[in-house]
């Protein structure tokens, strides 16, 4: 049984079959009877105590109802946690519950979780059934998208993982209700994101449409997650594996990546980091002359329009540098950088002066 009023976006695979995001509203619990067709066994619920409070409970006893068996796995809240220790205590629980292939793993929260879970997902007897319920708004329009799952290394974030994809996103728009405000407008940078590398009508109404945005009107935002999940769909489908465009996702995260891994993933939630990730790219492609100076400005306004981030205040560049060295998009040596030529189109320059990069952070930094 499908929710009443629920879009859905289809993403087309080539190494497996295909699979449908849901995008409805107050449909969260409605997922259970697929849930029951797929997991066979047993279910396991991975989330943080958060989240469990807000709609673990509830879910759990759906699935009792259902007569499926559904087991709570708990994880530590915060980006910190997303580490191999953490996956493998989850690995133990499923050992010592007799978790089968035919199992289903729900992920039920934002990036942290749907990464970590997918993590042990794809890795767990090889790999058995994912299920995304994300309940954050960075989760819904990216990360539960397009397969990639990981864990952070101390030497950077992601530097651990494998390209795992789910049987099904089911979204729950509904969920953003409960998002604390600074939770909720991280996930808005990455909003921009799709706009800046992929759809410049998607950026004109985000600036058109901020108020109704920040106040979360339903109908909005799930237009919103509808056209972000679309561009997703639509690059993963072309690029599983980011031998090509996928690579544009990454837009804002070269410098976002290393400011989450210079503060231990403490300081900076990941969209904030991308946000100011956003910040020194538009301020290096107009440096480059790639980019029009009145571009340049509509994203800078924009990342500051959506929401404050901690300052960069102190941070020292030298290791912002250093820790850009291990992000996954460096090649040969050289950081791969993403960069926008205008609102709604990006390219890759790996041609990039270190003074250039030295002297655009400086700014940030100040």
């Amino acid at each position: 049984m499908m929710p009443l009023n629920t879009a859905h976006v289809d993403v087309a695979l080539t190494s497996q079959s295909s699979y449908r995001i849901y995008i409805g509203e107050e449909c969260l619990y409605d997922v259970v009877p697929l849930l029951n067709a797929r997991a066979g066994a047993a279910a396991f619920l991975i989330t943080n105590p958060t989240v469990f409070k807000l709609y673990g409970a509830r879910l759990l006893a759906t699935c009792k109802k259902a007569r499926l068996r559904a087991v709570p796995l708990l994880v530590p809240q915060g980006e910190r946690f997303k580490t191999l220790r953490t996956a493998a205590r989850l690995y133990n629980a499923l050992i010592e519950h007799k978790a089968e292939r035919s199992a289903v793993i729900m992920a039920l929260g934002g990036g942290v979780i749907g990464d970590l879970a997918g993590f042990v997902a794809a890795t767990y007897l090889r790999g058995i059934n994912l299920v995304h319920l994300p309940t954050t708004l960075l989760a819904q329009v990216d990360s539960s998208v397009g397969g990639k799952a990981g864990v952070n290394h101390t030497m950077g974030k992601n530097l651990i993982g494998a390209f795992y994809h789910p049987n099904l996103v089911w979204t729950d728009v509904a969920t953003l209700d409960s998002l604390p405000e600074r939770e909720f407008r991280q996930g808005l940078h990455e909003v921009v994101k799709y706009g800046v590398i992929a759809d410049g009508a998607l950026f004109e109404r985000m600036e058109e449409q901020l108020p109704a945005v920040l106040a979360r009107e339903r109908g909005i935002l799930t237009e919103i997650i509808q056209r972000c999940c679309r561009i997703k769909a639509d690059i993963v489908a072309a690029d599983e594996r980011e031998n090509g465009p996928r690579i544009f996702l990454n837009f804002g995260h070269t410098v976002g990546h290393a400011l989450e891994t210079v503060t231990a993933y403490r300081v900076f939630k990941h969209g904030e980091a991308v946000g100011w990730g956003m910040m020194a790219a538009a301020r290096l492609a107009q440096r480059l002359g790639m980019l029009p100076p009145a571009d340049g400005a509509r994203i800078e306004r924009m990342v500051q329009a959506v929401g404050a981030r901690p300052s960069l205040g102190g941070l020292p560049i030298n290791e912002i540098i250093a820790a850009m060295q291990h992000d996954k998009k460096v090649r040969g040596g050289d950081v791969h950088w993403i960069l926008p030529s205008r609102i709604g189109e990006v390219s890759i320059r790996s041609d990039v002066p270190l003074r250039i990069v030295q002297t655009v952070l400086q700014g940030l930094v100040v």
